[in-house]
């Protein structure tokens, strides 16, 4: 039966994208069905296809019987020896079923059953297959529009493009080629739903894989990705690879992988910048396209900083109704505050304070200084003249008088004055103790020394000028010590 049953299937099977083996199944169950419609049971019915798949049968496993009671699943003796002649009671025969013999009802009864079987096998079959694929790149054309959703047949499925996922930039038309990114598929009672997007990073990240083969390879990575869609997308990229700058990877040669993006993305602006693990760099990178002088860090814990700019810089570091700082924020992951220089002066912020907020992620430390050759800016020539007179410490440069300085030969005195310059501006001078508390008392003991009063005899001090007792005007005179 079923002459050329295996063209119907293979028709089915590149129709709908069901298996072979499942379609068969589906058969197999139609004609079960529908034998269980005549005779109450398919205990005994057996389903055999040929080996090419050509046709298919169906058969009744009977018993043979000298007195039938089922006519379902026993047969008589004698008409099984008109069927086989080796045949003996108790063996058992197949007897091949006609479908024809079956009523209407029961025949589409089966149909309707198979033909359930097949779309929930095609719709299990078809979520399994683009569920793997969420997260990849597909290619549909534009098929209708409802609502501001856009339906997009992919080939086997129809898929959506919600009106959420599509870009403010766009605009379809009837049979257009549309490049999305396959973001949930969901199975629904009306069939299977494939969401697609435009919009989200994940679509730009697949761009790039294909249109930049270093990203690809994962010679080029990318490390974050964020977006406004339609205005502007900023990603962070780093390389693998010395060798390989990753920002002119991403833009080509003349710019021509970067030219291919912004044309699939509409001509929607692309900032490609460096990571880096310096949060002050990676800031800086970040407000590209403006020039950042410095960046400093308000507090680290909170993860705030302060990006200076020069005052023409200012409205591009901000950006159109502040969408370049806000990328960058999202991108670094900081929050940043974007003055101008004249702007950071004015600001409440100690100059010790600022020194500490600079000197935050800096690899290299300041050290003391010693040696007059580690002083900045200091001529090579003054210090190797010192050297020559046995002068190499900062210590010892400080300690030498003007006088003592100038009886070197060597030294004019435009050096003196570059000398005396150098150290005022690049060495605090601390006095020792002792020199201070001999200066103390000194004065002490000259403010210490008491007289009395010539009109009251109330205790009075050289630098009163009058009594503050009796209000008498006083003045001191020095007596001259005879000889």
């Amino acid at each position: 039966m079923a002459s050329g049953l295996a063209d119907a299937i293979r028709s089915i099977v590149q129709d709908r994208g069901i298996s072979e083996e499942l379609v068969k199944k589906t058969i197999e169950d139609f004609l079960l069905a529908a034998y269980k419609k005549r005779f109450g049971h398919v205990d005994n019915a057996v389903v055999r296809f040929d080996e090419i798949g050509d046709e298919v049968a169906l058969f009744a496993k009977k018993e043979i019987v000298e007195e039938v009671y089922d006519e379902s699943s026993e047969i008589a003796l004698e008409e099984a020896l008109e069927l086989n002649e080796e045949c003996e009671l108790g063996d058992e025969l197949l007897i091949e079923i006609n479908p024809q013999e079956f009523d209407r009802v029961a025949v589409q009864s089966a149909k309707q059953k198979a033909k359930q079987t097949l779309r929930d096998i095609q719709k299990d079959t078809l979520y399994s297959e683009f569920q793997e694929k969420v997260g990849e790149m597909i290619i549909g054309y534009y098929q209708r529009e409802r609502n501001g959703n856009i339906f997009v047949d992919l080939g086997k499925v129809e898929g959506i493009l919600p009106k959420r996922y599509q870009s403010p930039r766009e605009a379809y038309r009837p049979n257009d080629r549309i490049k999305a990114l396959i973001y949930e598929v969901n199975k629904t009672t009306s069939g299977l739903q494939i969401v697609l997007s435009r919009t989200h990073t994940d679509f730009v990240r697949r761009i790039f894989e294909l249109e930049v083969p270093e990203v690809y390879d994962k010679t080029v990575e990318i490390f974050k990705i964020v977006r406004e869609p339609g205005y502007r997308t900023k990603l962070a990229v780093y390389s693998n690879r010395d060798d390989v700058d990753p920002v002119g990877a991403c833009v080509g040669m003349k710019g021509v992988r970067i030219q291919a993006i912004v044309r699939e993305l509409e001509g929607e602006k692309i900032d490609i910048l460096k990571f880096d693990n310096n949060p002050r760099d990676f800031i800086k990178n970040a407000l590209s396209p403006a020039e950042v002088e410095m960046v400093v860090v308000l507090d680290e814990p909170k993860r705030q900083a302060l990006a200076v700019v020069e005052e023409n810089q200012l409205s591009l570091a901000i950006g159109k109704q502040g969408l370049n700082v806000r990328l960058a924020n999202r991108l670094v992951d900081w929050n940043i505050d974007v003055k101008t220089m004249a702007q950071f002066e004015e600001m409440d912020i100690a100059a010790e304070s600022k020194k500490a907020m600079d000197a935050l992620f800096m690899d290299i430390e300041e050290e003391e200084i010693t040696a007059i050759a580690e002083l900045p800016d200091i001529p090579e020539h003054i210090v190797s003249v010192l050297g020559d007179n046995g002068i190499e410490l900062i210590e010892e440069l400080i300690n030498l008088s003007e006088e003592e300085l100038n009886k070197i030969d060597a030294l004019s005195d435009e050096d003196v004055v570059t000398i005396n310059a150098i150290i005022s501006e690049n060495v605090d001078i601390i006095e020792e103790e002792e020199e201070n508390g001999e200066e103390e008392e000194f004065y002490d003991s000259e403010e210490d020394e008491s007289y009395e009063c010539p009109e009251c005899g109330h205790e009075i001090t050289i630098d009163m000028a009058t009594c503050p007792n009796c209000g008498v005007g006083l003045s001191f005179e020095v007596a001259e010590e005879e000889e």
